[in-house]
């Protein structure tokens, strides 16, 4: 017997561009809803570490990718799925444009049948915001466009300004006012991590409370999930240990990922370099990214931990990093400033950090343990003194495509992969 479509209110935040808002608004969204004692899971389109990790704390679940390419259509639909079975309200935050990228958030709303609410920075405009939500809501034949939200409003009459110029068709759903107290810092790879600020449940509660004051009251449209298959996970790594540096330094981790090596029977030991903590007894390692740029005295003085980790390579077992990961790896890292440090000296080379972006785009890449997909976005220039093993494609043509190199069983890129792409080949790289 086939399993039962799930209805469950749902909107996708997207806006006409970065830096709109969106996840301003999520979070205002999400909080607001769960302190009426709504269950609220919320969703990331795109590769993304750092804004699901203010919309957990928004929301009080786990946010997980959607990504048509990346993470694939049946991963998109079965966890859509699963959250429709016990949530009252899902919510799909966008990346960059509503119409930018390939796949782009327009693509994936149409695609799921899910209404868009689209983010507007009213700041600087009055009138003019109708015509923009117009347009938004009219590019693209058999795209919805529920409703339409402000941001940084100045005051109660610039709102209503705002309000009366959106066309009858398309929803008033809430604004935001112009507040510095309600905005979420950022640094060069964007918001600052959702651990680093001791405030933050206060900022989202503050977001909520002003969200209160033009909200409208009412649930989006119900939309249909249909039931859907994630490719399967083999049960490869029962009675392996796993440990993973998980600290400020090491924090950009999916929790798909996660899940994903878990359900393949993997026990996850977590350790965090940053506060002196021993590499644990395991079978394999994982390096994720993060800022270990920020943190280089703290990382340089851990000889203890270069050692352990290079007895762990030079035993033949797994260690896997990834771009943070890998600029750990290496023999120095030097910040933006200019100031250098020793690394762990896992792989011979160097990097330095740089002002500008070093690269950004989804990524494919074929290991001998199969075709995974991710993503790289990085400040970093690095030089390493060995042949790659492979390199990765970008499915959009764009310029970033990521060396990997492998030095016995260790792995080592610029890549953040996203393991439920291809489990068999992700599983294969904790495996001796």
């Amino acid at each position: 017997m086939s399993a039962a479509i799930r209805h469950c209110p749902a909107l996708l935040v997207s806006a006409p561009a970065s830096g709109q808002g969106k996840t301003s608004v999520t979070a205002a969204l999400a909080r607001w809803h769960a302190r009426q004692g709504r269950r609220v899971r919320v969703f990331k389109t795109g590769p993304d570490f750092l804004d699901p990790m203010i919309l957990e704390r928004a929301s009080g679940a786990p946010v997980f990718q959607l990504d048509l390419w990346m993470t694939g259509e049946a991963d998109v639909r079965a966890r859509l799925y699963d959250a429709a079975g016990e949530a009252d309200l899902i919510l799909i935050e966008g990346v960059m444009g509503l119409f930018d990228g390939a796949p782009s958030s327009a693509d994936l709303a149409q695609a799921l049948g899910v209404p868009v609410l689209a983010v507007i920075d009213g700041s600087a405009m009055a009138q003019t915001f109708g015509a923009l939500a117009t347009g938004m809501a009219r590019y693209r034949e058999g795209l919805a466009v529920h409703g339409v939200a402000a941001n940084r409003i100045g005051s109660e009459y610039h709102a209503t300004l705002l309000r009366d110029s959106v066309p009858n068709d398309l929803h008033w759903l809430g604004a935001l006012p112009r507040d510095a107290q309600l905005s979420l810092p950022e640094r060069h790879l964007g918001l600052v991590a959702a651990a680093e600020l001791s405030d933050l449940d206060a900022r989202l509660d503050a977001l909520a409370d002003a969200w209160a004051a033009h909200a409208s009251t009412g649930l989006p449209p119900p939309v249909a999930f249909s039931p859907s298959q994630r490719l399967p996970v083999p049960m490869q790594l029962q009675g392996r240990r796993i440990a993973i540096a998980r600290d400020a330094a090491f924090c950009f981790l999916y929790p798909a990922n996660l899940d994903l090596l878990r359900e393949a029977g993997a026990e996850l030991a977590f350790f965090s370099p940053l506060a002196g903590d021993a590499l644990p007894d395991c079978d394999a390692v994982w390096l994720p990214g993060g800022y270990p740029e920020l943190h280089l005295d703290a990382l340089s003085q851990r000889h203890d931990l270069h050692a352990a980790l290079r007895a762990h390579r030079d035993s033949g077992k797994p260690l896997l990093a990834e771009c943070g990961g890998l600029l750990f790896s290496l023999d120095s890292l030097a910040d933006r400033d200019g100031t250098r440090a020793s690394m762990a000296g896992l792989l011979r080379g160097d990097a330095a950090m740089q002002a500008r972006l070093a690269a950004l785009g989804l990524q494919e890449v074929d290991l001998p343990e199969g075709t995974l997909r991710g993503h790289t976005f990085h400040y970093g220039q690095a030089t390493v003194d060995a042949e790659p093993l492979a390199t990765a494609r970008n499915p959009n043509s764009g310029r970033s495509a990521e060396a990997v190199h492998r030095d016995r069983r260790m792995t080592a890129s610029f890549v953040h992969f996203y393991f439920p792409s291809a489990p068999d080949a992700a599983v294969g790289l904790f495996l001796p």
